[in-house]
């Protein structure tokens, strides 16, 4: 066996798993996309008072629900509420 062949078989050998494992993360990110934006779905069945509790409005829901299906919209609900948070936060500091 020569070094060129053994290069060529060792490259086909590490990049199975790595195609395998790519793959794997797909699934595994769109199983998680799915069951976060059926959380997302119940956050609309909750009260105006029950989505202030959690620092969100009901525009809220409206603004993160047009994100591209294969995106997770409790990422931007949580950039949202985080937001709103430092900014009252900034408001009660300038307040005191």
């Amino acid at each position: 066996m020569t070094t060129i062949d053994f290069a060529t078989e060792t490259s086909r050998i590490t990049s199975r798993p790595a195609v395998a494992t790519r793959v794997a993360n797909a699934l595994l990110n769109a199983f998680q996309a799915w069951k976060n934006r059926r959380a997302f779905y119940r956050l609309g069945e909750m009260s105006d008072a029950e989505l202030a509790d959690i620092g969100l409005t009901r525009a809220d829901l409206h603004v993160a629900i047009d994100v591209p299906f294969d995106a997770d919209p409790t990422v931007k609900l949580r950039a949202i509420a985080s937001d709103r948070a430092d900014t009252i936060e900034d408001l009660a500091r300038k307040v005191a």
